[in-house]
């Protein structure tokens, strides 16, 4: 699923559409009040005798139509957004014009049964014109108003991304570190541990980690082949402490070596195994890192842990959202088949 398009799409007030069905109700059937209350005359010998009872059927009636139209078009059509476009054209056309039939049809038969007058053909021509030019003003408006709420979704969300920004360069500040005191201290510890090789291996890098996340901070992109570097030092902090019960292994066509992705995407999704996934002798993780055309896939079994998981849940949105703005493509997660995979768009 991609989680953008999963976001759902937000309705269309109900007020607002009722507020435009009543108004298009009675602007429709105007004249036939004001030629009840005798200030405009006769509309034609060809039409049915205005009465109460006619021009009540007829706004109800139009009320009605107007507000499954607007209902339908602004917010139920929607519900099958994830069709391809072909299918979700074809019912969105088939439902306004079997709307359309079934109205005026239902119309003319509740009319007559009530006013138990047949309407004259001219009647029925005028209505079949009104409704039709109804249903493509509200068609029309419901577009408008489904603008209206993606550019208020999109101004919203640039401003919700400017606050993150701050916040996060904010708490980038307050937890800064002082480099040099920090790689000084690691050259100190290496000088203490030199005749241990594992503890020393470590330290090294453990310091490259640290370096390449300050250089990153400034760079929105890297390239597929540091991140990879990255990687192989974050896996051998890692399997320092689960040793054989964690294993990571890494297949990436060479030849998209120098395409770019967000900083630290890899080391954050396969933190995400580790930490939400058993690593035991019994069930060891294995972590699959591989290329898959325009993707770079990372992949593991899932096997929950029993124990309480301390996580925000959301860095996977977070990625998202980083994707989506520095190479305008969403992210791809699929939990099937006992598997949890997470494909990352390359090119």
């Amino acid at each position: 699923m991609k989680i953008r398009t999963i976001l759902k799409y937000k309705n269309v007030k109900h007020s607002i559409l009722l507020g435009i069905a009543l108004l298009v109700s009675f602007l429709i059937n105007l004249p036939r009040v004001l030629q009840l209350n005798e200030i405009v005359g006769n509309l034609s010998d060809s039409f049915a005798q205005v009465t109460i009872k006619d021009v009540t059927i007829r706004t109800v009636f139009l009320f009605a139509f107007s507000w499954l139209v607007l209902q339908f078009n602004s917010n139920w059509k929607f519900s099958y957004v994830h069709l391809k476009i072909f299918s979700r054209n074809l019912i969105t056309i088939t439902v306004n014009v079997v709307l359309f039939f079934v109205a005026v049809f239902l119309f003319v038969f509740v009319h007559q049964k009530l006013t138990g007058a047949n309407m004259y053909s001219s009647d029925k021509g005028l209505l079949y014109f009104v409704y039709a030019v109804v249903l493509l003003i509200l068609v029309f408006i419901s577009r408008i108003l489904r603008y209206q709420i993606i550019r208020q979704d999109d101004v919203a969300e640039k401003e919700l991304l400017k606050q993150q920004s701050l916040k996060n360069e904010l708490e980038a500040l307050k937890n800064q570190i002082n480099p040099h005191f920090l790689f000084n201290s690691l050259n100190s510890l290496n000088s203490l541990i030199r005749d241990n090789k594992p503890a020393t291996t470590f330290v090294n890098k453990l310091s490259f980690m640290y370096r390449y996340i300050l250089q990153s901070g400034s760079e929105d992109l890297v390239a597929l082949e540091e991140e990879l570097k990255f990687l192989e030092s974050y896996i051998y902090l890692i399997k320092t402490r689960y040793r054989d019960r964690f294993s990571v292994e890494i297949d990436v066509d060479n030849r998209i070596l120098t395409e770019t992705m967000p900083a630290l995407a890899l080391q954050l999704l396969v933190e995400n195994a580790v930490k939400h996934n058993e690593i035991s002798v019994s069930n060891p993780l294995l972590v699959k890192v591989y290329s898959n055309n325009d993707f770079i896939v990372i992949e593991n079994k899932i096997k929950p842990r029993t124990t309480f998981v301390d996580s925000t849940g959301n860095g996977l949105v977070n990625l998202d959202k980083r994707y989506q703005m520095l190479k305008k493509k969403s992210i791809i997660i699929s939990n099937n088949n006992q598997k949890f995979k997470v494909k990352l768009p390359i090119k």
